[in-house]
């Protein structure tokens, strides 16, 4: 079976393709300040072509819902929908801070991925990995980071990029329990991405296309202003 999957939930975004008898086929991430609706479409058509896969190779597809920025997902969204009504293969949706935080795969200390929510926020999550499970211990929420750091106890590896925006509030209150992951794991993983939606996959969890919407946790400014 194989997973296209896309992650746009940040400014790095990535594409990738997994799988499950030869694991990971192959992966593009990029991290420069171009919108994702000109280069996504591109690095998707160059990782089908290097791997030697077809669009009806694949057997479904997997996005990151959020949090995240808004238009990132709205445009990761859109793209694995096209992809599904084209090719009528499923699609799998997979919270954006849950693959994240399997970046770190078998960490011992807790993991805290944080992106910028702007406003002086970030949207962020706990996690802990029991044995080959990363559990969530705190759900995902939009938050300031001083209040997010008082629900942090013990070692804790900080990730994202509101981890580059808050380092330094992160190590006045932390002191040496923050660990800051290595740039590699600074952003959020499209194979991370297809892992978890090829658990989900095999369960027969898939998402209808035509509900399926982003997972924002807050209001976008336009609905908003909309609703005042």
């Amino acid at each position: 079976m194989k997973i296209l999957a896309i992650e746009t939930a940040t400014v790095a975004g990535s594409v990738a393709i997994l799988d499950d008898v030869e694991g990971l086929v192959g992966e593009v991430r990029v991290d420069v300040k171009v919108a994702h609706a000109e280069r996504l479409m591109p690095s998707i058509e160059w990782l089908l072509r290097s791997s030697g896969v077809s669009v009806n190779d694949i057997d479904a597809f997997a996005v990151s819902i959020g949090p995240g920025s808004f238009t990132g997902l709205r445009i990761g969204l859109s793209t694995v929908k096209g992809f599904s009504y084209a090719t009528g293969k499923p699609i799998v949706s997979v919270p954006t801070l849950d693959a994240f935080a399997r970046t770190l795969s078998f960490c011992s200390y807790t993991i805290c991925p944080m992106l910028d929510a702007r406003k002086s926020e970030v949207y962020a999550g706990l996690y802990k990995w029991e044995g080959a499970a990363c559990n969530k211990i705190l759900h995902e929420t939009v938050i300031s980071p001083a209040e997010l750091l008082k629900q942090v106890d013990g070692p804790t590896v900080f990730t994202g990029e509101g981890v580059k925006i808050y380092s330094g509030l992160i190590l006045n209150v932390m002191g040496d329990k923050a660990i800051f992951a290595p740039p590699s794991k600074m952003s959020p993983s499209a194979s991370s991405v297809a892992e978890l939606a090829m658990e989900k996959l095999k369960q027969g969890i898939i998402a209808d296309p035509v509900s399926l919407s982003p997972f924002y946790i807050r209001k976008s400014e336009a609905e908003v202003r909309w609703k005042g």
